[in-house]
């Protein structure tokens, strides 16, 4: 029994080194060496030579008569390189494993009823990819825009192929599933447009008001470099109780509106004040009905005495 045990484990010995002195193995080894090597070669020229391609069609691109916005671009740059680090890896790892000689076809397969089973159980995954994907490709809104999406309000932060970050002027970081995304306002895409009311006392000439505000607005588009025109005085807007209210617009880059409208009010103030034009504002007066009826201390209590009689 023993010599049994002993000739079976010099067998295994013996087939294990001819195994590993065989010519046919290390070539074997050797030759799917190289061919890794090669793969990996040229993965990494297919990389280089197609990210190159990618940002010089973008670089041809930005001359056209027709731009993208430069976020818009960088954006797309980024996902297309994405895109096709992913595809090149792919191909690559597929590639190897045929090397070594395993079956991929059956890894394929198996990887699509996998994936299928996956689909099946994460449709709202899918759904945010897809609706990322297509907010990046049609632009409709860029890292760095103002946006409303429901409630939420701010600047966008990131924008993602399965989330998009907003973050409010007061800090708050809003995070959408790109999928629950129904409706976007846009504040960044176009011109804004400030919207200033001044209110003039009754008493004062409007035609003189609007001479004064007019010669003011003029000279604004010197003094603010967002201005895209100077500001339209648009004339009497309302008929108040107590004032006249005169509008006046002006067309600003994106979202500069609320600037130039703070700035314009201030400016006014101090012109219509240099010129003696008073804005309205609301007045108590307080006056006695009956200042010597009051002035008597003993009246009081006479009236007193011939109601007690």
């Amino acid at each position: 029994m023993a010599a049994t045990t002993t000739d079976d484990v010099k067998k295994t010995v013996d087939d294990t080194v001819d195994k590993i002195i065989d010519n046919d193995l290390w070539v074997a080894l050797g030759t799917n060496a190289i061919k890794i090597v090669a793969i990996m070669l040229i993965t990494y020229i297919a990389l280089k030579l197609g990210r190159s391609a990618i940002r010089n069609i973008f670089r041809v691109r930005s001359k056209a008569p027709l731009k993208f916005s430069e976020r818009r671009e960088a954006t797309l740059l980024k996902l297309l390189e994405n895109v096709l680090t992913y595809v090149v890896y792919f191909i690559s790892l597929m590639t190897i494993l045929s090397t070594l000689g395993i079956d991929i076809k059956g890894l394929i397969a198996g990887a699509g009823i996998v994936g299928l089973a996956i689909g099946f159980g994460a449709q709202n995954l899918v759904r945010d990819i897809i609706t990322g994907f297509f907010i990046i490709f049609e632009d409709q809104f860029s890292v760095g825009d103002y946006v409303r999406i429901g409630s939420a309000e701010g600047t966008v932060e990131e924008i993602g192929l399965r989330t998009t970050k907003i973050k409010s002027w007061t800090g708050e970081l809003h995070i959408f599933p790109n999928g629950n995304i129904t409706e976007v306002t846009n504040y960044s895409i176009h011109n804004s447009i400030a919207v200033v009311d001044v209110s003039i006392a009754y008493e004062e000439n409007i035609e003189e008001a609007e001479k004064v505000i007019q010669d003011l607005l003029i000279t604004l588009p010197q003094k603010y470099e967002d201005l895209v025109n100077p500001p339209e005085l648009l004339g009497v807007q309302t008929l108040g109780a107590s004032d006249v209210v005169i509008r006046i617009v002006a067309e600003t880059v994106p979202m500069r509106h609320w600037y130039i409208a703070r700035m314009i009010r201030k400016d006014v103030k101090i012109v219509l004040d240099n010129n003696g034009i008073e804005i309205p504002f609301p007045r108590m007066v307080m006056y006695s009905r009956n200042e010597d009826f009051h002035a008597d201390p003993h009246h009081d209590k006479k009236r007193l005495g011939q109601e007690e009689g």
